[in-house]
């Protein structure tokens, strides 16, 4: 029971428990505290992401999400810098990967599987129409909320239209290779809103099969079965997914299939309802560039604040001598230690202990939310020591502990009744006294 919990603060956000890891980036669970709605926040270390020349990518990574508000993809709320830190607070998702709900339930019915495409597409369609490609669609990176609809996440390898070439394409080769389009691996430019539509219907596939259109052990083989859309539709499938999944899946980006053409498509119309929502029609960029500037007025305040330490009900019994909540100023014998139990706030009730020891002529030597009290004048003992220190037993009650640690037993009862005397407004109620009587 000894120590504290830590509470860290990034503005006005609590972290809690880190939810996901990688090379770069830490994403913690975390409330914010004014309005006690759950997020998660992004945490990357900037002197990472200077070494390893990632700057510009992280830049893009959030100046994307910002340009993007659509109920499905992540939300990004905000974006803030510390010294070392870079924050993006984004929208907590509840239900996990959609790759998880396919490793461990298999293939998807039609109509299932349908749901979750015409989302996918209705969002990458809203990212297009803004100038964003994505480029690395994947399962991995479609989440499920709690009402099971589906979230595009990680725009870590988008790409924004400002970094279309002279000739109108892209030209950095990034993606996963089971999902990268044919175009992609040429290295010779792609249209971005293509090489992402073949990733869909690669995942399209993956839903209603429950398998990968394009796999191998061997890279180079696997990109020879990509470059020719080397793949057999399972016998399950409807002669409409087919189609469709066949006009996707086109190795020559100029016939392939488009999105305006696909939204007209039998199989994908089906029950099709487009979300109704509100965007902004003006986004504000400046702390995206505000992060990463050295100067103090940008960075946000990062606080780490102590809290007593929680103490359950089998513990405050094992406290206790038979739960005895006498009057703590009524008490005849003389004790070693004892508790008392108070509403006031942690940090009230060490203040005034330590207001109330100073002029008792007691050093006072605090750590979290304990206290060592040491008298300057040695007494028939030696100089009395006395430690303190406070639980919490529910949110807003508190136990206190006084505790003789060195010193004359006596002289220990003496400077409690003073104490007490100082703590009337704090103290609430006795709670258990020590069994323990005078050296």
């Amino acid at each position: 029971m000894s120590g504290a919990k830590v509470k860290r603060k990034v503005g006005i956000y609590e972290l809690g428990r880190t939810i996901g890891e990688g090379t770069f980036a830490k994403v913690k669970f975390a409330k914010n505290s004014e309005t006690g709605e759950p997020v998660a926040i992004k945490i990357l270390d900037k002197e990472k992401v200077l070494k390893h020349k990632m700057s510009e990518q992280i830049r893009r990574e959030i100046a994307t999400m910002k340009l993007i508000q659509h109920p499905n993809v992540v939300r990004l709320f905000e974006v803030m810098g510390s010294k070392t830190k870079i924050f993006i607070v984004l929208e907590f998702i509840t239900g996990g990967e959609l790759f998880d709900k396919i490793v461990n339930h298999g293939r998807m019915i039609e109509d299932e599987a349908r749901r979750y495409f015409q989302q996918l597409i209705n969002a990458v369609d809203y990212c297009h129409s803004r100038g964003v490609y994505h480029r690395d669609l994947k399962p991995e990176n479609l989440l499920l909320d709690v009402h099971g609809n589906l979230k595009i996440s990680d725009f870590g390898l988008s790409a924004i239209s400002q970094h279309v070439q002279d000739d109108g394409l892209l030209h950095t080769t990034c993606g996963t290779p089971n999902y990268v389009a044919p175009e992609v691996l040429k290295d010779k430019g792609y249209d971005g809103a293509k090489a992402d539509l073949w990733s869909c219907g690669v995942i399209l596939f993956v839903l209603l099969s429950g398998y990968l259109p394009f796999d191998d052990s061997n890279l180079m083989n696997l990109y020879k079965k990509i470059s020719v859309a080397e793949f057999t539709c399972p016998p399950w499938l409807s002669f409409d997914a087919r189609k469709l999944i066949t006009r996707i899946l086109d190795p020559d980006s100029e016939t392939r299939i488009t999105i305006p053409e696909l939204l007209e498509d039998p199989w994908f119309k089906k029950g099709f309802k487009p979300p109704v929502f509100e965007e902004k029609d003006y986004t504000n960029l400046d702390d995206v560039d505000a992060v990463f500037k050295d100067s103090e007025e940008y960075h946000v305040t990062e606080k780490r604040e102590e809290q007593p330490v929680a103490m359950n009900a089998f513990e405050l019994i094992s406290m206790s001598k038979g739960l005895d909540l006498g009057n703590l100023f009524e008490q005849q014998e003389i004790k070693r230690e004892t508790r008392f139990t108070s509403t006031c706030p942690a940090n009230e009730i060490i203040s005034k202990i330590e207001e109330a020891a100073r002029p008792l002529g007691f050093d006072v030597h605090k750590k979290n939310y304990k206290m060592r009290l040491e008298n300057i004048k040695a007494g028939r003992k030696g100089n009395l020591n006395v430690a303190t220190q406070v639980f919490q037993v529910a949110p807003s009650l508190h136990m206190v502990e006084v505790r003789k640690s060195k010193g004359d037993t006596l002289e220990f009862h003496k400077f409690f009744k003073k104490l007490s005397t100082s703590l009337k407004d704090v103290v609430w109620r006795s709670a258990t006294e020590g069994d323990q009587s005078v050296n």
